[in-house]
């Protein structure tokens, strides 16, 4: 008897999710679709009835994180003020927690560089996903774009050099530097 198309649909989702999480954690050309499958519990040999190919995998695994990401910080911002809750999400950014925790931190500082070098297919996913995350920004600052771009790419960046650095007093005053500019862009008018 055929699986069905909901019992599909939960194994690609399965697939997705283990793809995205060895992602951030490892990077694209570290993890190989063999790998994935068997951290999802699965043969390689049936990644082919769900992906054309890995391209796909990874462009639809960069939609899961980013959605996981905001799903993660609007949480955090869920019994807070509106004036509150970019403050809320910058600290929850920039923290420790969200450096340390690869597996579910957010995949833009873990995958950019190496999707600068990625197929269309994959630079155009992540392209989406980026605006995404601008919008989920500028939605909080009263929809100016200018301003969510120059936040996101100053913690995106500041979260990458703090994972970067050897030195851990350095990684934490890049965090602590980054929180106080951020918090003073958003509030430039």
């Amino acid at each position: 008897m055929p699986y069905t198309k909901a019992h599909k649909l939960n194994i690609r989702e399965k697939i997705v999710q283990n793809a995205a999480n060895e992602f951030r954690q490892k990077g694209i050309k570290e993890v190989s679709v063999p790998q994935i499958m068997k951290g999802a519990g699965l043969t390689h040999g049936g990644f082919y009835a769900h992906f054309a190919n890995k391209d796909q995998l990874v462009a639809e695994a960069c939609r899961k994180a980013i959605e996981e990401t905001i799903n993660l910080l609007q949480g955090a911002t869920v019994r807070k003020e509106e004036a509150a809750k970019l403050q809320t999400v910058i600290d929850y950014y920039l923290s420790t927690t969200h450096r340390d925790q690869r597996e579910i931190s957010c995949i833009l500082p873990t995958l950019s560089s190496e999707i600068s070098r990625s197929s269309e297919e994959i630079r155009e996913a992540f392209t989406l996903e980026v605006t995404r995350f601008f919008s989920f920004i500028a939605g909080m600052i009263g929809k100016n774009n200018e301003k969510s771009m120059a936040i996101v790419s100053s913690m995106v960046g500041a979260l990458l050099l703090a994972r970067s650095v050897n030195d851990p007093e350095l990684s934490q005053n890049i965090l602590e530097a980054s929180k106080r500019y951020a918090k003073e862009m958003a509030a430039l008018q």
